[in-house]
């Protein structure tokens, strides 16, 4: 009896029933590898290899699962993943169809925060030179929280209780779960478009990593640096960190923290305005003490303008008294000469007219002797009379009547006109001794 004749099968024959004999087999399958041959093409399908000290496996991760994942795949990254075998028909090789990959070791949530901060800080989105300072002291701030949260609370409170002046605008959003992100981000934008708005807090209270998540998508990074307003970043406790918290111009490490951040105590900048008040105030009485001291050294050291008449009087009643005695003097030195020539014109020729001018020289010497005086004591007496003159003109005997010059204070000009003042103005009033300060508390004018 004949032997059966072999099976002969088709290479794709022979490769679809050992497909469908390891699909059988192998329908769920973990495996740890570290990943290798790192592909992604335009269709967003991941291709690598999964290696171990000896060994390697193709693997598939298709577009669809890998979106749903946080983090990217990368070489050198160990995983462990689930899927199940299969046979690429047209080549022939086995492969893994995953279904399911995460990072050994660590959450694949923690891979994702640090492949999106090297990402950020490569792009300078968390450089510091580009952060601003927040303001000292805000009249308006924009929160953007839950609107029924813990955190929105806690901010409320403390803002109130230190600076009630401070007014705050609430941006309701979800803070976890999907559409979260988007929502923050977009209130972000929002709020930008209020211009009286001085800073901005974006947080939530404390949670899980997952909780928190939504503070670390990318859209809301880039709408935080994007910020027309400074902003806070105050999202869960002390020990937590999220990518708001770098992208942000302040990280407060709670949402109380935030609000203590941009609320001085409004009871602590009264006093300590009122203890400048007092020390400007003391200053300013020692230097205009200072100053009235200066000013009466330089008005003593000043010569009073009836002291200068006076002295030029004295003067001129001098120089009068030399004048009348060079006077007297020239004329007991001319009269003996005149005598001499008088003697002489008689001795040459005895004419009646000789004789007639002989006669009339002594009366004309005494003659002028007398009008010298009167002439020196008429304008001793005009110049008296000049003097007095000037010295009832004098501002300081105008002064010393009781009057007053009112200045402005400071500028020093003249005040002759109430219209030139205004209630509550300074002036300065001068008077024969002395000055005062003076406040206008009422102004008229004479019709």
């Amino acid at each position: 009896m004949s032997a059966a004749p072999p099976t002969v099968y088709t290479v794709t024959q022979l490769t679809t029933r050992i497909r469908a004999t390891m699909e059988h087999a192998f329908p769920e399958v973990w495996v740890e590898g570290e990943v290798s041959n790192l592909r992604i093409p335009s269709s967003g399908h991941v291709y690598f290899s999964l290696n171990d000290q000896d060994s390697q496996i193709r693997a598939v991760l298709f577009r669809r699962m890998a979106a749903a994942f946080p983090f990217r795949v990368e070489n050198g990254l160990t995983v462990l993943v689930k899927g199940r075998v299969s046979v690429y028909e047209p080549r022939g090789d086995y492969q893994l169809l995953l279904e399911y990959l995460e990072p050994k070791g660590i959450g694949a949530l923690q891979v994702a925060f640090e492949q999106r901060k090297k990402q950020f800080e490569q792009e300078g989105l968390f450089d510091p030179a580009r952060k601003r300072p927040l303001p000292f002291f805000p009249r308006r701030v924009g929160v953007i929280t839950s609107g029924t949260g813990a955190a929105l609370h806690d901010i409320v409170t403390i803002v109130h209780r230190r600076c009630p002046v401070i007014r705050l605008r609430l941006f309701p959003v979800a803070v976890q779960g999907p559409g979260a992100a988007q929502q923050i981000a977009d209130a972000v934008r929002l709020a930008n478009q209020h211009t009286d708005l001085d800073v901005l807090i974006v947080g939530r209270g404390g949670g899980s990593w997952e909780d928190l998540w939504s503070f670390n998508e990318e859209v809301v990074v880039r709408a935080l640096v994007g910020s027309r307003i400074p902003v806070i970043s105050a999202v869960g406790h002390e020990i937590d960190f999220t990518l708001s918290d770098f992208a942000a111009d302040y990280r407060a490490p709670t949402p109380s923290a935030a609000a203590e951040s941009i609320s001085p105590v409004l009871v602590d900048l009264i006093e300590g305005l009122r203890e400048k008040d007092a020390r400007l105030a003391q200053t300013m009485r020692g230097t205009l003490k200072e100053h009235r001291h200066q000013i009466t050294l330089a008005l003593h050291r000043l010569p009073v303008p009836s002291q200068i008449l006076q002295r030029q009087v004295q003067r001129i009643d001098e120089f009068s008294f030399r004048l009348g005695s060079g006077m007297r003097a020239m004329l007991a030195t001319v009269r003996p000469r005149l005598a001499v020539l008088a003697t002489g014109l008689e001795r040459a020729g005895p004419g009646p007219s000789w004789q007639r001018g002989s006669l009339m020289l002594p009366e004309l010497l005494r003659r002028l002797s007398r009008a010298m005086p009167w002439v020196i004591t008429e304008k001793k007496h005009r110049l008296r009379t000049v003097a007095s003159t000037l010295d009832t003109l004098s501002p300081l005997a105008i002064l010393s009547r009781g009057y007053s010059i009112l200045e402005t204070d400071p500028g020093g000009t003249i005040v002759k006109d109430a219209q030139a003042v205004q209630v509550g103005d300074r002036i300065r009033a001068r008077l024969a001794e002395g000055r005062l300060s003076c406040l206008v508390e009422q102004t008229e004018r004479q019709s």
